[in-house]
């Protein structure tokens, strides 16, 4: 088969502006997957879109300004692994399987049946799952997944979610950025935003995932924050 035949679109949007690659699908889910593979191989061809089906060439300032660099591998390794990527029907159920596992798993670390206070077994939760119309999404992130599984699931097992209070203190800078970020990770209990643009607020979160949500938060605000976190 033509190189130029089996190839799909990854794409990754930065602040409005749309990125895309041609890529090989199966050398693109190895590098997303982590895995070294052969740019060479891996590119249809060495440039960046701003649509790729239309032809339309991303300018070179955008790309500098967005990706620090016009190193075609360089950027095209991003828009892969952060951005979306056109999956063949294997690679997208391979992927969903996956998801659904990280996801049945994240639920028994965090969930305890209320009456006896211990955590459901996976393969409970599984079969729970299995009674239930759920849709995985393969890019979306586990912990906010979790949180619509766990209400849907409510219907078939009893279900207690261990969780934290995170007090928040956002300088005006990132605070937007932040409560896009972390309102989607949790239930926002207290938002405040301050005459300086900065933001204060509290959030209850999964415990299990509090780790993940300081990581997010320190890597918006590079440590330019307060965090405090508590168990409920």
């Amino acid at each position: 088969m033509p190189k130029e035949e089996k190839s799909v679109i990854a794409r990754l949007v930065i602040r409005g502006e749309h990125f895309e690659v041609l890529v090989n699908p199966d050398l693109a889910w190895h590098l997303k997957n982590g895995k070294e593979v052969d740019f060479k191989e891996l590119l249809i061809s060495e440039m960046i879109y701003k649509d790729a089906s239309k032809g339309l060439k991303a300018s070179e300032e955008s790309v500098k300004k967005n990706f620090g660099t016009e190193d075609v591998n360089a950027v095209a390794s991003a828009i892969i692994k952060k951005g979306e990527l056109q999956l063949t029907t294997e690679q997208r159920r391979e992927m969903i399987e996956s998801k659904r596992k990280q996801i049945i798993n994240f639920i028994s670390r965090n969930c305890v049946d209320p009456k006896s206070g211990l955590p459901h077994p996976p393969q409970r939760i599984e079969n729970a799952m299995s009674n239930v119309r759920l849709s995985i999404d393969p890019f979306k992130p586990v912990e906010e997944q979790a949180q619509e599984v766990i209400k849907a699931l409510r219907t078939e097992l009893p279900l207690k979610v261990s969780q934290v209070v995170a007090r928040l203190s956002i300088p005006a800078g990132n605070a937007k950025r932040v409560y896009a970020a972390v309102s989607k990770m949790g239930t926002v209990a207290r938002s405040e935003w301050l005459p300086d643009g900065s933001w204060r607020g509290e959030l209850v979160l999964p415990a299990g995932i509090q780790q993940n949500f300081v990581d997010r938060v320190n890597e918006i605000t590079r440590g330019n924050c307060s965090i405090d976190i508590k168990k409920i």
